[in-house]
């Protein structure tokens, strides 16, 4: 991959990255509630989700997928009721994710949850697959080995959105820690609540 290209490269999906969207509004509620450590195991999902999306458009799958929508009906729906079930459970300071005043963070969800959640949450978010679309195929020069430009633009992209997901649950968990030390634990539970509920119609109706 020429210099020119990569020094184009990186600022464009760092910029796709950092930019609110699901993944990194799920990062930030994560935070909040079950803290940045529990919340890798989110973004390990997301990253694999990710992964997976980027190798799909290069392979000229996300064609198909973008004139098929329907295709993402299951996954959006499916993901985005357990969302919002998510959200009313932080609303009402219920759940596996509600933070207490008693023991801080409630009984914590299970690896495999928070792994599928940002796996669903990745693959899908039809922005996500318009992004990738629009602006990978520009980046890769044929006239050079294609598979070894396609690993390293997979790694910088795994590398950016890593660095973008941290930043992001590292201020839910400032955001968290501000509000317990005011005994404000509802209110934390119930923006937490509203953020997971935006991101459940997003993913379900976006």
């Amino acid at each position: 991959m020429k210099l020119s290209l990569l020094g184009l490269f990186v600022p464009t999906f760092f910029f796709v990255s950092v930019t609110p969207g699901l993944c990194m509004t799920l990062a930030l509620t994560l935070g909040m509630t079950i803290g940045v450590r529990r919340t890798l195991w989110m973004m390990a999902g997301e990253l694999v989700g990710v992964a997976l999306v980027v190798l799909a458009t290069l392979a000229g799958v996300a064609a198909i997928m973008l004139e098929h929508p329907d295709l993402f009906i299951i996954f959006k729906l499916a993901g985005g009721t357990y969302l919002a079930y998510l959200g009313v459970q932080l609303w009402r300071s219920k759940g596996k994710m509600a933070i207490t005043t008693e023991i801080g963070i409630s009984a914590l969800t299970s690896r495999r949850e928070l792994i599928s959640q940002g796996f669903i949450t990745a693959i899908s978010n039809p922005k996500g697959w318009a992004f990738f679309v629009a602006l990978l195929p520009p980046f890769i020069d044929y006239q050079q080995p294609v598979a070894s430009q396609i690993s390293i633009m997979l790694v910088l992209i795994l590398l950016l959105e890593f660095i973008c997901l941290i930043a992001y649950a590292s201020g839910g968990s400032a955001l968290s820690r501000y509000l317990q030390n005011r005994a404000n634990v509802q209110t934390l539970n119930r923006i937490a609540g509203s953020l997971m509920l935006g991101v459940s119609l997003w993913l379900a109706f976006g």
